[in-house]
């Protein structure tokens, strides 16, 4: 039994929806403009996702993609750091989508700016996306903290699941990253137990410091200033 209080072999199946409301507050106009004239500019278009590589202004040297990208800080700390990878940034609600976009696209040119080339979003179900995605096209993934649905009839909802552990392995090359991270207890005792009965993914225990090639994001700030100890998993695709 998990501090969340289920079994790993007892959570039910992942419903069709993971995430709660798309939208929060009420957007700006600068936001809303965003959402529509350049959001659609760096959008990921699904109907060519079975070649992924094509869609970006130059062949990568390899595909990333983060999971639930919140602000957006760590997917452009890394789009900045190897602009030679494609990469794709997912969420859902619609004011992280507007906090991202906001830092590459100036005001008053939501519709005509340039816009990064080895960056695109993608602001459904990051689930769609790993499905429609051909068989180990990723060479690495990203989940940093997490909503944790500490609630025990919640835990379907978490993203380790024992039901996405197959579609995450399967969108990954042999020997492609994960990395995961997580501030809250619940979560880092699930993601054990969840790991710890797959047979896709070689696991090692986490570090309790921010690896040297990791960025940080707001959210580990939070957590460090609330005192919570973040965890820092790396999982290797076998």
């Amino acid at each position: 039994m998990t501090e969340g209080g289920v079994r790993v072999s007892d959570v039910k199946p992942p419903p069709e929806r993971l995430y709660g409301r798309p939208r929060g507050h009420t957007l700006r106009p600068r936001q809303e403009r965003l959402l529509q004239a350049a959001l659609p500019r760096l959008r990921f278009p699904v109907e060519k996702a079975s070649d992924p590589a094509s869609v970006f202004g130059k062949i990568p040297d390899q595909i990333w993609l983060e999971v639930g990208f919140g602000g957006g800080e760590h997917s452009l700390a890394q789009h900045d750091a190897h602009p030679d990878v494609g990469y794709i940034a997912s969420e859902v609600f619609e004011n992280g989508l507007c906090s991202l976009l906001s830092r590459v696209v100036p005001s008053g040119q939501e519709e005509t700016s340039s816009v990064p080339d080895m960056l695109k979003l993608w602001d459904d179900d990051a689930r769609v996306l790993l499905k429609a995605l051909p068989e180990a096209s990723l060479d690495r993934m990203f989940l940093m903290f997490p909503d944790p649905w500490p609630k025990a009839r919640h835990a379907k909802r978490r993203f380790v699941h024992p039901h996405n552990i197959a579609l995450v392995a399967r969108a990954l090359k042999p020997g492609a990253v994960w990395r995961v991270a997580s501030d809250d207890p619940t979560y880092q005792q699930w993601v054990e137990d969840v790991m710890a009965e797959q047979t896709f993914f070689i696991t090692a225990p986490p570090a309790q410091e921010r690896p040297e090639n990791w960025f940080p994001t707001r959210y580990e700030a939070k957590a460090i200033a609330a005192g919570r100890q973040p965890l820092y998993w790396t999982f290797t695709r076998r």
